[in-house]
């Protein structure tokens, strides 16, 4: 494929994703990043979101859990601490975490516990963004 870009999605445990694509938005940890063939080198630092990539006319979307973004050549290197295809997301689990969360942010504001706020925020964050990968959030069918 001429202009093409391979896409790496690398976590601790695996290679989820290695692809030619055509373009990749990235959840850049300052807002949604794209990235094209011939791009800049650069790295960036990334959110919990959807990464969407595009090859052959269809849109493509993957869950990932933060981490860093490296483009060079021609490459785009993603290495997340998590990163799920959307086949492989446990809806019912993610629905689960979802609802632990929210019960857990009333809880703390009534309690005024910060951290623990904090925490089940992020959590509520990543159960929401999974449902959408989950859900086909952002693909286009072709």
């Amino acid at each position: 494929m001429s202009g093409a870009l391979t896409l790496r999605v690398i976590t601790p445990d695996q290679i989820v994703l290695d692809e030619q694509v055509d373009s990749v938005q990235v959840p850049a940890s300052d807002g949604l990043m794209g990235i094209l063939p011939m791009h800049a080198h650069m790295v960036a630092t990334l959110a919990v979101g959807l990464l969407r990539y595009d090859s052959g006319g269809k849109s493509e979307t993957l869950f990932v859990s933060g981490g860093f973004a490296e483009v060079r050549d021609n490459t785009v290197r993603i290495v997340s601490e998590a990163g799920e295809l959307p086949e492989e997301i446990d809806e019912e689990r993610a629905r689960a975490a979802e609802e632990r969360a929210r019960k857990r942010i009333e809880e703390g504001h009534a309690d005024g516990e910060q951290i623990d706020i904090l925490r089940a925020e992020l959590a509520l964050r990543r159960a929401q963004f999974r449902l959408r990968a989950r859900s086909g959030y952002g693909r286009t069918l072709v």
